[in-house]
């Protein structure tokens, strides 16, 4: 498929598993289960257009914090077992497609396995450069800000760095998405039309698209579509 200007980096707010669930008499996590196939399908779908770079949503801290605990229970069992198969398989689509994943969020409060994992899928995607896939997970973009903050402060504290040394690219740095650029496009399914603390500091010149289909049920169509829009648009960073 070849489609004009695609944009290097998309940030994806995936929403509408529990809802799509719902909709169709099932339980929470089963909508979960669809919902992380469907990453996959964008990581296939995302090489094909020569996208180079996503970043899912896949888990607020508010989430964190406020799902029904059973809810989370399951939904860190579908974790663990995709991260064992990408330990496991190397038939798996992360490494028939040499993708290198990055975890991102408040990692220190998910179950300590599950952190085991995410450091070994880490280690083991490492020298992959072909795509990268970042998962944010126990992520929220005010607390990567005051993190950011936090940080800074104590190295000028330690004598490490001068105050007035801080500038936005300093700043970026300190951020957990370090080392990438700022996503060009940020998708959201589900019919909601926020950004729910998603990448507050690295979206404020990316370009939204807003989906009402729920994700499970987004087809390559849709996400060309959206791809397409972008293409189509004349971005101007504020100017």
């Amino acid at each position: 498929m070849v489609i004009a200007n695609v944009p290097e980096h998309v940030g994806i707010i995936p929403d509408g598993n529990r809802r799509l669930a719902r909709r169709l008499l099932q339980k929470p996590w089963k909508g979960h289960e669809w919902g992380f196939e469907k990453i996959k399908k964008i990581m296939e779908w995302s090489k094909d257009m020569g996208i180079k770079v996503l970043t899912f949503y896949t888990l607020s801290l508010e989430n964190l914090d406020g799902r029904p605990k059973r809810e989370l229970n399951y939904l860190f069992q579908i974790a663990r077992k995709e991260l064992d198969d990408i330990i496991g398989n190397r038939e798996n689509i992360v490494h028939k497609n040499r993708v290198r994943l990055n975890f991102l969020g408040r990692l220190d409060l998910l179950p300590e396995d599950l952190q085991e994992k995410m450091k070994r899928v880490s280690e083991l995607t490492r020298n992959y450069s072909r795509h990268h896939v970042n998962l944010a997970i126990a992520y929220g973009g005010r607390q990567e800000i005051i993190d950011a903050s936090r940080r800074i402060a104590a190295d000028v504290e330690k004598g490490q760095l001068k105050a007035n040394k801080v500038n936005e690219s300093l700043f970026r740095q300190y951020l957990w998405t370090n080392g990438f650029r700022d996503p060009d496009l940020i998708i959201r399914t589900g019919g909601e039309k926020r950004l729910s603390n998603f990448l507050p500091f690295q979206s404020v010149y990316s370009e939204i698209v807003f989906l009402d289909k729920f994700w499970p049920e987004l087809d390559k169509e849709d996400f060309s579509k959206a791809i397409r829009e972008f293409g189509g648009r004349e971005r101007r960073f504020g100017r």
